[in-house]
């Protein structure tokens, strides 16, 4: 950091409050807890406790969560509008969590669509969250479902994201995540996928009604599940529906032991005008 952007930060700032931002934004830090104030500064906890919530009515931390906060570069400007990437915030505000359904969809190129809230996968009871416009959606899972994710480089930082496997998995788990059946829909056809893994996580997840969506919309769209009659003995014996977003209209599928409450030819139109 230089000269002139340290003598930017001590103004109107404490002599640690200065200290702790310059030490914290010289090691390229973006997000930071109290822990990492008190370090910095060398101070009790109560102290880096007040410097944090100074530095927040300063506005040059921006609270995330209770002890986490964003720090607002100089580069933000007086407004201080500024955003680290959302997948960051999203692994700062669960832990642990992966980036999946709807945003996984998007970030592997399956869908075109940008959802306006990101999604994550956490074992916790995580409150929906608006961040500087950016609404975070945490789905809460079993320990027994929390599988299927890849460490990626995110600006810098190290994020979990869901497989391409595990975000269809997820998707047909939970098709209310994603945008609906047309979504999973136009990622089944697109994803380029290792078809033992998929079969192994859809066994995995121990949901009938996410195997039978993904062979119905497999079938439907002509893409080939290599391990087909594995997957339909594992379906169950009732009837789920398709879309567990829409009604009670439609047809009993036999064969999928689905209530194919959306009509094919809406599906199909959705694909082909999709990617």
């Amino acid at each position: 950091m230089g000269t002139n952007s340290v003598e930017n930060i001590k103004q109107g700032l404490s002599r640690r409050e200065a200290l702790a931002l310059t030490r914290l934004a010289s090691q390229n830090r973006t997000i930071i807890t109290i822990n990492d104030i008190q370090e910095a500064v060398d101070a009790p906890y109560d102290d880096a406790k007040k410097i944090a919530n100074n530095l927040v009515h300063k506005k040059w931390l921006d609270r995330l969560k209770s002890g986490t906060y964003l720090i607002v570069p100089l580069a933000a400007g007086e407004t201080g509008e500024y955003t680290e990437h959302e997948f960051v915030i999203a692994s700062h505000l669960a832990d642990p969590m992966y980036i999946s359904y709807w945003t996984a969809l998007n970030y592997h190129g399956l869908t075109e669509q940008v959802p306006m809230t990101v999604f994550a996968a956490t074992t916790d009871q995580m409150p929906d969250r608006e961040i500087h416009g950016v609404s975070y959606k945490f789905v809460t899972l079993t320990t027994a479902k929390f599988f299927g994710y890849d460490s990626v480089a995110i600006d810098a930082q190290q994020v979990n994201v869901a497989s391409v496997e595990k975000t269809l998995v997820d998707c047909a788990d939970h098709p209310e995540h994603c945008g609906g059946i047309g979504e999973l829909a136009k990622g089944v056809a697109a994803a380029d996928l290792d078809q033992p893994t998929l079969t192994e996580y859809l066994q995995r997840l121990g949901n009938g009604a996410a195997i039978k969506r993904i062979v119905y919309l497999a079938d439907l769209l002509d893409v080939e599940l290599a391990q087909r009659d594995e997957l339909v003995a594992a379906f169950t014996s009732g009837y789920s529906k398709l879309d567990p977003t829409r009604g009670d209209e439609g047809r009993y599928a036999s064969d999928y032991r689905l209530l194919v409450n959306v009509p094919e030819d809406e599906i199909t139109a959705v694909v082909g005008g999709g990617l």
